[in-house]
């Protein structure tokens, strides 16, 4: 009798105990990449070659997409490229077969699978933007892109208002001392052409003498 008592005990423990979580076993159908998230837009964590063995953990409900194990690393694949083994044929995974093959349907959230998962991968410090979803991640850095490009076209046309500034400058500086030499040259040969004519009028002057002789004087004949 006390023996009886123990094994109640004991079927009604397990039955309050909280259910162990289920896993089925499928096959990748092709070398399909495990991503960090449901979406094909989701970082990729890893490469699962055709054929290989994957624990299938849980699946969405409302999208064809399953949380696998392959080799100790953890990713979702679409059910697409995933089959598994029910009643002796092997069939892709999709929510009419999940009750059937054990997988339960769970939900997704970055923070808490990849709090679990991926600390050590790069992408991880975008993990608040991947949070609001992988759309507002691509349309964020799309904004960002944009943003960076406007600014390269500001710098580079900042650039080439500099670059023809300073070619301005110079050309300006060139046709300053252009005209500073032509005028220093112009100086110079009307410095010249003064001095030349200086030389030729000295040499156009009377001889003094022609001046100072007086009449009666024998020099005047000359």
């Amino acid at each position: 009798m006390k023996n009886l008592f123990v094994k109640i005990a004991a079927a009604g423990m397990l039955m309050l105990a909280p259910a162990i979580a289920q896993a089925a076993e499928g096959y990748s159908t092709a070398n399909v990449n495990m991503r960090a998230g449901p979406s094909t837009r989701y970082p990729a964590v890893a490469v699962i070659p055709a054929g290989s063995s994957v624990e299938i953990r849980g699946c969405l409900s409302e999208v064809n997409w399953c949380d696998v194990e392959f080799y100790g690393g953890r990713g979702w694949v679409s059910g697409q490229y995933v089959q598994a083994l029910y009643q002796q044929r092997r069939v892709y995974v999709g929510p009419q077969y999940y009750r059937p093959l054990g997988i339960p349907m769970i939900r997704f959230s970055v923070d808490n699978y990849w709090d679990r998962y991926y600390r050590n991968r790069d992408f991880y410090r975008d993990r608040d933007r991947w949070s609001r979803g992988p759309d507002y991640y691509y349309r964020d850095r799309d904004n960002r892109d944009r943003d960076r490009d406007r600014d390269n076209r500001d710098r580079d046309r900042n650039w080439r208002e500099r670059d023809g500034d300073r070619d301005g400058r110079d050309r300006d500086r060139d046709w300053r001392d252009n005209n500073q030499r032509n005028d220093r040259q112009r100086d110079d040969r009307q410095r010249g052409e003064r001095q030349r004519d200086d030389r030729r009028g000295d040499d156009r002057r009377p001889d003094r003498r022609n001046f100072d002789c007086r009449p009666g004087d024998l020099s005047c004949d000359q």
